[in-house]
């Protein structure tokens, strides 16, 4: 189809499928600089982004999530389409693999070592992580961390960073570098918009990380200061394992990469409501 753009991102290959001319314009501006494959390529995840039905094409018009043709979710408003393909995209990558363990994570790289940020929607990880990422870090993921039990290292699945709300205006204000996709607003998670991935994050799709810290961040609206501790193993396994997508599906190998990540890494807890102070600890805990 002519209104299809299909990049390389992580390990597979997407195809979006649109006819939407604001899902376009931003689709290539957020993954301008992944790999292009060719028409003939093989395609992992065949996605579309359609109108709604009938009337809904023009009278409240409503967007459509198809995956590989079928249709996992009741349709939403146009204004949230963007948003809605990379919602749309997160469900399809992290219950639709069984080759790594994701986990509900942004995962960063300085050094050769990964730096962990498990959590909750909420939590404060992509405001962290969209600044670690304009401040030389290498972004592996905002938001699904794939941990290979082949390997136990953290393979790249760089995209575009979900910012919300305050923080829209947070990662605009602290680097000139940030190039922000169109704000969309009024969607159920507020206004939404996109940090695209810096270049050198990109070129490095086939460069996994070994895991050097686990950090469970959690922002503070007010809070003065940091507050920050280390997190015994066993309650680390717990709060990890309430973050992992696929790990019934994935069974003892899953467990297992699971236990050789606690073991060989130390978790802290981090509690914050500044980005600057929470930064410069973060910079001071990277092994």
């Amino acid at each position: 189809m002519a209104d299809a753009l299909a990049f390389r991102v992580g390990p597979w290959t997407v195809r979006l499928h649109t006819p939407l001319p604001e899902v376009r314009r931003t689709a290539a501006f957020l993954y301008r600089d992944y790999p292009r494959p060719g028409p003939e390529a093989f395609v992992d995840y065949e996605i579309a982004l359609l109108p709604g039905r009938g009337g809904r094409r023009w009278w409240r018009p409503q967007v459509r999530f198809l995956f590989e043709g079928q249709e996992p979710f009741a349709p939403l408003t146009r204004a949230q389409a963007y948003p809605f393909f990379e919602w749309g995209l997160n469900w399809c990558l992290a219950h639709h693999t069984a080759d790594y363990l994701v986990l509900h994570a942004a995962v960063l790289e300085r050094d050769g070592r990964a730096l962990v940020l498990p959590g909750p929607p909420g939590a404060g990880k992509s405001t962290l992580c969209a600044a670690l990422a304009l401040s030389g870090w290498r972004l592996l993921t905002d938001e699904l961390g794939l941990l290979s039990p082949a390997d136990g290292c953290f393979h790249p699945l760089p995209r575009p960073v979900s910012l919300k709300n305050a923080a829209i205006d947070v990662i605009r204000r602290f680097s000139s570098a940030a190039a922000l996709g169109p704000s969309c607003h009024d969607t159920h998670k507020g206004t939404v918009a996109h940090l695209r991935v810096p270049a050198g994050a990109v070129a490095a799709l086939e460069r996994p990380a070994r895991p050097g810290r686990i950090v469970f961040p959690r922002f503070v609206p007010g809070l003065a200061g940091l507050r920050a501790g280390r997190l015994e193993r066993a309650r680390a396994l717990v709060q990890l394992a309430e973050q992992a997508f696929n790990l019934a599906l994935l069974g003892e190998a899953g467990f297992e990469a699971l236990c050789a990540l606690v073991d060989g890494t130390e978790a802290l807890t981090l509690e914050y409501g500044d980005l600057a102070p929470a930064l410069a600890w973060l910079e001071r805990a990277h092994p």
